[in-house]
């Protein structure tokens, strides 16, 4: 239906639905109709019938041309055997219709259901046509065929001599057309924008909806997405529950004193090592997806900018979820700033930081060739970042020719932008006193704007770094996008 969606534009929605319950007839897929496919994980349904599926997607607009690569690879006789009666059934409702598959060593029942054969062999024809004027080609070579094999098996031993290199293309030979033999007549002119049925395939010269019809349709697709997959969304969940539970019991209520400072310092910087390495557990679903992306986007299903769009829509809220589910906990029982200010921007930006490993978690897997790879690109580049975020090195002894990633660090923004927040409100208030000989009196040592001043914040720069994560979140997401695009404008699937 999904697909239904796109390519069937101009059709109402019960005509499209129709159309979906009628073909899911025709492949003999009713009976798991509102089944799910599987993968890796999930059995699904079977193999023969996730072909069928397959086939079923590519047929939903009625093409005139239908390519297939080994649609019977990886199955057992039987399901291979009801893929080709298929697509032989298909041919013949059909008379402008041609289905061009590759095939490895098709059983004989196969061979009545395929008119035509084409054997190539180092890039030449060796043989075009039936399967009866192969076998007449054999026997004019003076070879017998053994009786335990057909006919295309022994061609396989003998190609060498069957390898006509004169021939081309205009050279192929025309089979002998029966009536159940789907074949272009000769004289018959066919316009490939054109096909006889009600549809057509608009996605031959561009895209089928405006953005806006697009990425409410995607959006729809991210939230199903979203709701299956339980164990991503029951596992992100409990990994901030928990995280911030575990947390907030190690730091539990920190006094107002110097060894406080340290601690608060020693909380932010855990916390935000936590909510960045969280998001890696997303990289094998975007991986999984890419391949999708690349599929649809690449026949112009949609446009890869509404893709983007609906994925940040729809995820930006189940992030802010994550957010609060950590922020709540570890906040309150630590003891931070009591203030309902400084706890609605520690909320905020614990869903800025989520956002932007998020965003830089899908550019990284764009780049990624699989997982072992951009896992392992994924944390040399957010150990680079907390190393130079300011927090083990000052920036003072920064090396140079180092000191740019100072200023890309994803932790350095954050990270100061909790300190201040910590400590803007409680500038005046002391954390650190040296008392008299008598003990009657006491100095304060150290006051909150004095652990600002240590770290070099002697302002208020909070919504100034939040202007700067947004720009992180945004451009990650722009440069992923520009990279799928550029791919999806290069594949043939």
């Amino acid at each position: 239906m999904f697909r239904a969606k796109f390519r069937l534009r101009q059709l109402t929605s019960e005509e499209r639905k129709n159309r979906v319950e009628s073909l899911l007839q025709e492949l003999g897929l009713l009976q798991v109709a509102n089944s799910f496919v599987g993968d890796e994980e999930n059995r699904g349904i079977s193999g023969g019938e996730r072909k069928r599926v397959s086939i079923g997607v590519e047929l939903i607009h009625d093409p005139p041309i239908l390519l297939l690569d080994e649609p019977t690879s990886g199955l057992d006789s039987s399901s291979a055997l009801q893929v080709i009666e298929l697509l032989s059934s298909l041919m013949s409702k059909s008379t402008q219709k041609s289905v061009i598959f590759s095939i490895h060593q098709p059983s004989y029942r196969m061979f009545k259901r395929i008119s035509h054969f084409l054997i190539l062999s180092h890039g030449w024809v060796a043989h075009s046509g039936s399967l009866e004027s192969l076998e007449g080609r054999i026997s004019h070579l003076g070879y017998q065929i053994p009786l335990q094999l057909n006919a295309l098996e022994f061609a396989m031993e003998i190609i060498s001599k069957l390898e006509d290199k004169k021939s081309t293309i205009s050279q192929i030979e025309q089979p002998n057309t029966s009536p159940n033999t789907t074949i272009w007549n000769k004289d018959e002119k066919f316009d490939f924008h054109e096909s006889s049925s009600s549809t057509t395939d608009e996605g031959i010269k561009g895209y089928f909806y405006n953005w806006g019809l697009e990425i409410m349709i995607l959006c729809s697709r991210f939230w199903k997405v979203i709701y299956r997959t339980k164990q991503l969304f029951l596992a992100r969940t409990m990994q901030a529950l928990v995280g911030g539970l575990g947390l907030g019991s190690v730091y539990v209520k920190l006094g107002k004193n110097e060894t406080g400072v340290g601690e608060r310092l020693g909380l932010f910087a855990f916390s935000l090592s936590f909510l960045l390495s969280s998001t890696v557990e997303a990289l094998p679903i975007y991986l999984q997806e890419r391949k999708v992306i690349m599929k649809e986007s690449s026949r112009k299903a949609y446009r890869m900018s509404s893709y983007m769009i609906a994925n940040t829509l729809i995820f930006l809220p189940f992030l802010l979820v994550i957010a609060l589910l950590f922020s709540v906990p570890v906040y309150w029982i630590v003891g931070l700033n009591p203030s309902i200010q400084a706890f609605s921007f520690f909320v905020f930006a614990v869903w800025l930081i989520i956002s932007m490993a998020s965003s830089l978690v899908m550019f990284l897997s764009s780049i990624s060739p699989d997982f072992i790879a951009g896992n392992s690109l994924i944390c040399t580049v957010l150990g680079a970042f907390f190393l130079f975020s300011g927090y083990f090195i000052p920036k003072e002894i920064i090396p140079k020719y180092w000191i740019f990633m100072y200023y890309v660090s994803l932790y350095r923004y954050p990270l100061d932008s909790l300190i201040v927040n910590e400590y803007w409100g409680m500038r005046n208030d002391c954390f650190s006193w040296a008392n008299n000989k008598n003990h009657t009196t006491s100095n304060c040592l150290m006051n909150g704007g004095d652990v600002l001043r240590n770290r070099g914040l002697d302002r208020d720069i909070r919504w100034e770094n939040v202007g700067i994560m947004i720009g992180f979140f945004i451009v990650y997401r722009v440069i992923c996008w520009i990279i799928l695009a550029r791919r999806a404008a290069t594949t043939i699937l």
